[in-house]
């Protein structure tokens, strides 16, 4: 019997169309002779949508058409499954549309992939791919992540956590803090973005509150650390859990810039070596996501550097409690030959499949071996006690205005 995986994608997130980019990409993947695929379209405004058309790359050339197409659906779980219903109900004929076995979430960005979709199929009671809720979330936060990356004994660059309130109640006052911790230059991050979305460098005072105010465009909290010099991005994936681990080769993206931008990411149209040739979502289709982005995999590292950049991304994955496959971006000075670890994708781009193409995992075997993770965890958090009988509610009565216990 064929596993019925629902893939969502879009949702209220500046990288909705990035995710609908990876999500064509997963669904062209998906081992037809295994799984009844399922597209889940979250619009921008947190409507359900499904419908098969919409997982083919060229239905969103036209996303109202799409719609006009699709049946908005309402998830829910009726009757021990995890099931999607027509929406507005009908008011006669059948309103469930279908019941899912998983949910393959291919989601970039605030609230997807920081754990409010997780804890959405928490609620429903459907195993999913990826991160938990708690990972999800420190993975999403910058500052979260460095906090445990340190924790855990790994290299990151210093950095400086800034509020909206605190910025604007005293500029100067902040840019003097920043600068006395870290010097110049410092590259600015909103804290809670992905795709480079925001990110700016600054090498003086008035380039910083410029970066500042441009961040907080997109986050009500930056981050602000202190540049690594003679930098090379060195990216490597871990698949797993806590129980076992693997990883990817290393990857060197290519730009001409300080730090890769959302362009160079996503609209470069990729000048270097990439993926295989012919994966989904490329050519004809459309944008190929990060596959599009000029790369060197292998990255050009000696082979005791590329051993270490392996295992601080295996540590970084670990600090975290992350689950699924997620990549880590490293920093390396190249002078001092010295890696930083920077952060933690726990949905990323293109699900870095043309990581583990090079490492010799094809992308409908990397699905199959995310299912699986999704269905251990499930299995294992079935096996635990969620409730705990003492009868208490029969022994409370309620006394005087304030409600006290009795």
């Amino acid at each position: 019997m064929k596993i019925r995986a629902g893939v969502f994608f879009g949702g209220k997130s500046v990288e909705h169309e990035v995710s609908v980019i990876s999500a064509m990409q997963a669904i062209a993947a998906l081992d037809r002779e295994k799984y009844e695929v399922v597209p889940v379209y979250i619009t921008k405004d947190n409507r359900f949508f499904t419908g098969s058309h919409l997982g083919k790359m060229e239905t969103w050339r036209d996303i109202p058409a799409a719609l006009r197409q699709a049946q908005q659906v309402v998830p829910a779980f009726v009757d021990g499954r995890t099931a999607l219903l027509r929406w507005p109900a009908p008011r006669f004929g059948k309103g469930e549309v279908c019941a899912l076995d998983v949910a393959i979430p291919v989601v970039h960005g605030t609230g997807v992939e920081d754990g409010a979709l997780q804890g959405f199929f928490e609620y429903l009671g459907v195993p999913y791919t990826g991160c938990d809720v708690a990972a999800s979330a420190a993975g999403m936060d910058k500052w979260t992540m460095k906090c445990l990356f340190r924790a855990a004994g790994l290299p990151v660059a210093d950095g400086v956590r800034l509020t909206a309130g605190q910025f604007y109640a005293d500029p100067s006052g902040q840019i003097g803090r920043i600068e006395s911790a870290l010097g110049w230059p410092v590259i600015v991050k909103p804290v809670n973005l992905g795709s480079s979305v925001g990110i700016g460098k600054a090498r003086d005072r008035a380039g910083l509150e410029e970066k500042i105010r441009g961040a907080l465009q997109y986050a009500s909290v930056v981050l602000c650390e202190k540049a690594v010099p003679h930098l090379r991005e060195i990216n490597c994936a871990v698949l797993g859990d806590r129980d076992e681990t693997r990883v990817s080769v290393c990857e060197e993206p290519l730009n001409a810039t300080d730090f890769l931008t959302y362009a160079d990411k996503y609209q470069s149209g990729g000048g270097g070596k990439q993926g295989a040739k012919g994966a989904p979502g490329g050519g004809k289709t459309g944008g190929a996501g990060m596959q599009s982005l000029a790369r060197r995999v292998p990255a050009d590292l000696p082979p005791e550097l590329a051993v270490q950049a392996q295992e601080l991304a295996r540590n970084a994955f670990l600090a975290i409690d992350a689950a699924g496959m997620s990549r880590v971006d490293l920093l390396l000075d190249d002078e001092a030959k010295a890696l930083y670890v920077n952060e933690i994708n726990t949905i990323p781009g293109s699900l870095a499949f043309y990581l583990w193409e090079a490492s010799g995992l094809g992308f409908s075997d990397l699905l199959d071996e995310m299912v699986s993770l999704a269905l251990k965890r499930s299995r294992e958090q079935s096996a635990l006690t969620h409730s705990f009988d003492v009868n208490l509610l029969a022994g409370v009565t309620l006394g005087g205005k304030t409600g006290s216990k009795n």
